[in-house]
């Protein structure tokens, strides 16, 4: 899918199709770094244009969510979607429900599949952590996921290839 997309959108400047993978929920940060390596951006260049795409979101998301699914759980097929989605983020958000803010920041900053700051903007509202703490939890871990992203790109654990598959 994110190939599909890259493929699409290929003659875009570098930095800006960075961002935009750094958006997606699927890819953020997992999949805007490596890319912006493998584009051949330095290290703090890919770090920091990831973290601003993928923080970018963050505000809207947060702000339109609870309206947004609300309107959309009138119909039956966003209501079970919503309802296996929330499902999954509960089950993954443990360190969310017992320490809030806190525990926002490091669900968000681990870099795994269902982490991240859509499903951190996701737990904020599921557990109803007040917007300035959500945003300034989620912004704080989607740098600790850069970094830790940054890391394994650095030590060659994880590359565009890797992720892209």
């Amino acid at each position: 899918m994110i190939n599909a997309i890259l493929h699409y959108l290929g003659g875009l400047p570098k930095d800006y199709l960075v961002m935009l993978v750094g958006a997606l929920p699927v890819s953020e940060l997992r999949g805007s770094i490596p890319l912006g390596l493998s584009l051949g951006m330095s290290l703090p260049r890919a770090f920091w244009v990831s973290v601003l795409g993928n923080s970018i979101i963050v505000p809207p998301a947060l702000l339109l969510f609870k309206p947004v699914t609300r309107a959309l759980r009138r119909f039956k097929i966003w209501s079970r979607f919503f309802d296996w989605l929330f499902e999954r983020t509960r089950r993954n958000s443990d360190a969310v429900q017992r320490y809030e803010a806190l525990g926002l920041v490091i669900f968000v900053a681990i870099p795994l599949p269902m982490t991240g700051a859509w499903s951190g903007v996701i737990a904020a509202s599921l557990f109803k952590i007040r917007f300035r703490y959500a945003f300034i939890s989620i912004i704080i871990g989607i740098i600790c996921s850069g970094l830790i992203i940054s890391a394994l790109c650095s030590l060659g654990l994880l590359s565009w290839k890797a992720v892209a598959g």
